[in-house]
């Protein structure tokens, strides 16, 4: 199964959990890694919208990995996927690219498990938080894995690193 990883961190200088994670898809056989912010230094005007695509329509899943960002995507990718899930492409008339593919999401919250339930701070599960790419998936004809999200990632210890890299290595 080829395996194509979109990553993406708004201040990537400073990740350090999501680093982590690259880390093991790079490392993983028949698996593609594309940092959004490294190829377009945050630039949401220069997507080369044609590889964009190429790269998903050669993948049969697609895991879009990142940090939670206000309990949302990243801003450069949801500009992303704004402009690289287009009609005609992956949606409208003939747009069936993204079409019995796989999505999964991989997360890194700074926050606890606690902080995403019915009985933390948010009052939002993770699984509701991610609600938006769930219905995007859809949408496209894409079947939906279960997200993997790791908490507590802000100042994680080694060996919570190590836990993250292995459970991430088993998803791959």
């Amino acid at each position: 199964m080829q395996t194509l990883v979109i990553v993406s961190h708004p201040y990537p200088e400073q990740s350090v959990a999501i680093k982590s994670l690259q880390q093991i898809a790079e490392q993983t056989a028949d698996v593609t890694v594309r940092h959004l912010e490294t190829l377009y230094q945050n630039d949401l005007a220069r997507f080369d919208i044609a590889a964009e695509q190429k790269a998903h329509e050669a993948a049969d899943r697609i895991v879009y990995l990142f940090p939670i960002h206000w309990f949302n995507l990243t801003p450069m990718l949801k500009a992303y996927l704004n402009q690289v899930w287009s009609y005609g492409w992956s949606f409208g008339p003939n747009g069936t690219a993204l079409k019995d593919k796989e999505m999964q999401v991989v997360v890194t919250a700074g926050a606890n498990a606690l902080t995403y339930s019915e009985q933390g701070l948010i009052r939002s599960s993770m699984d509701e938080v991610l609600t938006p790419m769930k219905a995007s998936a859809y949408y496209v004809g894409m079947k939906y894995n279960q997200p993997l999200a790791f908490y507590g990632a802000v100042g994680a210890s080694p060996e919570t690193l190590a836990t993250f890299q292995a459970a991430f290595a088993e998803r791959l």
